[in-house]
């Protein structure tokens, strides 16, 4: 299976959450996308069925294939503490994702085209995989060559940045630091974790 590259506000409609930011198609129509509407026969879901959304809420919001998602799934199993709280923290741990948290970019898929376009470096050395798992204290930074590139510039200058308690940036140097860990309920994503859990246990 390939990434999606479909409409977003679909997506956000099916889950009836704002997983890609504010969406005002969301806002018109708070019900899942089809010709039918609100059909109330389709209201009705199983158990199975809501723990697969849940699931496949997560993987659209971090923009992670099933694969990745499963092996995951795999580690935060071995390790230490609440499974689905260590998903999450794995998650947030990601490249890309920390790229688009300091503000570099955007959107995940813009923060991940970065990474993979090698114009993101970890500690002084490029790194162009999105799915590098940063530990607490890397840095994070633009590559010098990369500073200049409006896409860039552009997001930093936005007003919609937010600051992290687990993550510190300096807009002047493009450079950010991976304090620590984030805890679950420093997470602001919208995802009921216990559900993948009970969905992979099966």
């Amino acid at each position: 299976m390939a990434r999606y590259t479909g409409p977003k506000s679909r997506i956000a409609r099916r889950f009836r959450d704002p997983i890609f930011g504010p969406d005002k198609a969301l806002e018109r129509k708070n019900y899942g996308p089809g010709q039918h509407g609100p059909n109330k026969r389709r209201m009705k879901q199983s158990e199975y069925s809501v723990q697969l959304q849940e699931k496949q809420k997560a993987k659209y919001t971090y923009g992670i294939l099933e694969r990745q998602f499963s092996n995951l799934f795999k580690e935060a199993s071995r390790r230490k503490g609440i499974t689905g709280e260590t998903l999450l923290i794995l998650c947030e741990s990601r490249l890309d994702n920390t790229v688009y948290r300091l503000g570099i970019s955007p959107t995940r898929s813009g923060a991940r085209q970065l990474v993979g376009h090698r114009h993101i470096t970890v500690n002084g050395g490029i790194v162009n995989i999105p799915s590098y798992q940063l530990r607490p204290g890397d840095k994070v930074a633009v590559r010098e060559k990369s500073k200049s590139l409006e896409a860039i510039a552009n997001s930093v200058a936005g007003s919609s940045i937010k600051s992290y308690p687990w993550l510190d940036f300096d807009k002047n140097a493009l450079s950010g630091t991976f304090i620590v860990a984030p805890s679950r309920d420093q997470i602001p994503e919208n995802i009921r974790e216990q559900l993948i859990v009970e969905l992979y246990s099966k």
